[in-house]
């Protein structure tokens, strides 16, 4: 418990000790201080708030599950990141595999209305489809790097792999959305 003291701050590490005690509430203050960067990484993993809401629920139950295996070696925050990167790259590997009818039918599903909502502008809703095109690796890169602020060595470190790995997917994403976005960019000028 000494490790978690200096990771994790005392009033979460209280919420850490007493949840495993049993206490719902401390869980659910934990929820609440963490549900936030847990939602938005799921979002910019899936490009959909129904799937991220999923996963955000997904991954506190899972977080809830395991708790009793946080050692406190990185931050809570950072231990919840992983498991909705997990999550997210399970989900990407399972709407892969359904394919395209299933990818039509999501897109037919989504009225201009429900469009709207979840994306403010044209450009931003044409940005995130650009980032759902993107491999589930260097996405999961750039949503770690770009998005939540993460140094290289802490997204190598959520994602199982090498810095090195890490620098290349960025750049290779970089390239791609740069492509992407290029006549978005000759439009807004």
């Amino acid at each position: 418990m000494v490790k978690m003291a200096r990771m994790a701050g005392s009033d979460e590490l209280n919420h850490i000790q007493n949840s495993l005690a049993g206490d719902t509430e401390a869980y659910a203050a934990l929820v609440k201080q963490h549900q936030k960067m847990v939602h938005a990484v799921a979002f910019r993993m899936t490009g959909s708030l129904a799937d991220a809401e999923d996963l955000t629920q997904e991954t506190f139950l899972r977080a809830f599950r395991q708790l009793d295996s946080f050692r406190g070696e990185a931050k809570f925050s950072t231990w919840l990141c992983k498991i909705t990167m997990n999550l997210s790259l399970n989900w990407r590997a399972r709407e892969n595999r359904r394919g395209d009818v299933h990818a039509k039918w999501a897109e037919n599903a989504i009225s201009e209305n429900d469009s709207r909502d979840q994306f403010p502008d044209e450009l931003s809703r044409r940005v995130q489809n650009a980032l759902n095109k993107l491999p589930a690796k260097q996405r999961a890169a750039i949503v770690l790097t770009v998005y939540e602020n993460r140094s290289h060595a802490e997204a190598a470190k959520l994602l199982n792999c090498t810095e090195a790995t890490i620098s290349w997917r960025v750049f290779a994403a970089r390239q791609k959305l740069k492509r992407w976005l290029q006549p978005i960019l000759h439009e807004q000028l």
